[in-house]
């Protein structure tokens, strides 16, 4: 192991965003929660259970593409909608319509400084790209250059495989490999020699499997053992625990 915490033979990281880069995964959060609550009472009443900002969004929604974690918590509900088409209006009851919706909060939320990077793991890039290693950003945002330009962090990575970047290759999101995949391809690595940084335990299923040589599970928000459970090589709770220097 290197003293950055790796395998001798690791050539290239690979980073997720929201829960690992920037804190904008308590937004994200937010953002499901308004959406969700506000469809669950006009759906169910105002009985209606509403929707659990840490255990739902863990379990549902956590590093998925957007339609794929509308479609996954409505279905631990028992409530089907129409698929819509992706420019579906925000108030449309459809599953892109409330994706839509979704964005439409986040997006206020960014535009008012909700973004916060985490100072630990922004040292751990600097020290990765010192010792020469190849980066890349691989997220199921669409939103994720704005994310990155808002706290200064798009010059760390070499290639970004986004939302919109998944979009245009067809690449399925996690926890399918694909977008991890695409990214190792786009570096010039293979996938044994790539680490995988993910905080989702869906990230955990698409590093293990893909094949990577090295899957580093952050855990903030008291998911250790699930992270492990899902495929984590080690958790750890910043990324300065893996070190920065070799």
């Amino acid at each position: 192991m290197t003293q950055l915490g790796l395998p001798d033979d690791i050539q290239a990281c690979l980073f997720d965003l929201d829960g690992v880069v920037t804190r904008t995964a308590v937004v994200h959060a937010a953002a499901w929660k308004e959406t969700f609550d506000a469809f669950l009472r006009s759906h169910e009443g105002a009985a209606a259970r509403p929707f659990d900002a840490v255990a739902d969004y863990d379990e549902y929604v956590d590093g998925r593409p957007r339609a794929d974690g509308v479609r996954a918590f409505l279905e631990s509900r028992g409530i089907h909608l129409p698929e819509g088409t992706a420019d579906d209006p925000p108030d449309a009851l459809t599953v892109n319509g409330l994706g839509n919706r979704k964005n439409e909060l986040l997006l206020e939320r960014i535009r008012t400084g909700g973004v916060e990077a985490y100072e630990g793991t922004l040292r751990y890039l600097e020290a990765v790209r010192a010792e020469g290693l190849r980066t890349a950003i691989v997220s199921s945002s669409a939103n994720c250059r704005d994310v990155l330009r808002a706290v200064d962090a798009e010059h760390f990575f070499d290639v970004r495989i986004d939302g919109v970047v998944a979009a245009e290759r067809k690449l399925p999101g996690k926890p399918h490999p694909d977008t991890f995949l695409a990214a190792a391809h786009d570096l010039g690595v293979e996938p044994s020699r790539a680490a995988v940084f993910e905080d989702a335990q869906a990230g955990m299923d698409a590093g293990r499997a893909g094949g990577f040589g090295y899957v580093v599970g952050l855990d903030r928000v008291g998911q250790r053992d699930a992270l492990y459970a899902h495929g984590a090589s080690v958790v750890v709770a910043d990324l300065d625990e893996l070190g920065g220097k070799r």
